[in-house]
């Protein structure tokens, strides 16, 4: 009986958890940085202020545990499904940089440059918000390293994957600044991602 209540409460305490994560990355999302306030995360949770200060002391705890919480998720896409994907295709380079744009679109990378922005004017959340962008981008390394063995160790061909994900970055934020249609979204990335694979490659033999 105390087993079973016990797994209960360890049921009870991860919903509570994922509640206030998956409400934080929609505020984040919806509101921004400054406009997500634990008073909107635990109404959006369904959750009460006093669970959320158990779990989370403090608003930078809860935002950077969303967001690498979020960031994990991905990177477990990124194995079981994507890693797939990549292998099987035919056209490895063109798909590889396709994942890597999908990687930087939706509510990851929203809640990210929230963080990012903060950061700049943080200097206590700056440090952990560092930490976080490497893991994602160490996520990205693993999986061309499953994929390309340790070739992905080089470092004139880590030196151009870097130059891939900050240009990839840099498009993606000049959505926020200019917002455009889907089709001339789409458009802008065709254009870039011809001149990407140039780059990629000078590495595949």
């Amino acid at each position: 009986m105390s087993t079973q209540t016990r797994r209960t409460q360890e049921e009870r305490t991860a919903a509570t958890r994922k509640a206030l994560l998956d409400a934080t990355i929609d505020c984040l999302v919806e509101h921004g940085y400054h406009g997500t306030t634990t008073t909107r995360v635990v109404e959006r949770a369904g959750v009460s202020r006093g669970a959320q200060v158990h779990h989370f002391p403090t608003k930078n705890d809860l935002v950077l545990a969303a967001v690498e919480h979020l960031a994990r998720k991905r990177a477990d896409q990124f194995i079981e499904q994507d890693l797939g994907r990549l292998q099987a295709a035919e056209d490895g380079v063109g798909e590889a940089l396709d994942l890597v744009w999908e990687v930087h679109q939706g509510p990851l990378f929203e809640a990210s440059m929230e963080l990012w922005i903060a950061a700049r004017t943080d200097p206590e959340m700056r440090p952990h918000v560092a930490a976080l962008e490497r893991t994602v981008t160490a996520g990205i390394f693993d999986l061309g390293r499953r994929l390309l063995g340790d070739r992905v160790d080089d470092a004139e061909f880590r030196g151009d994957i870097y130059l891939m994900l900050e240009t990839i970055r840099g498009l993606r934020l000049l959505q926020f600044v200019h917002p455009t249609s889907p089709e001339r979204t789409r458009e802008r990335w065709l254009r870039t991602k011809s001149r990407l694979r140039l780059i990629a490659e000078r590495h595949i033999a």
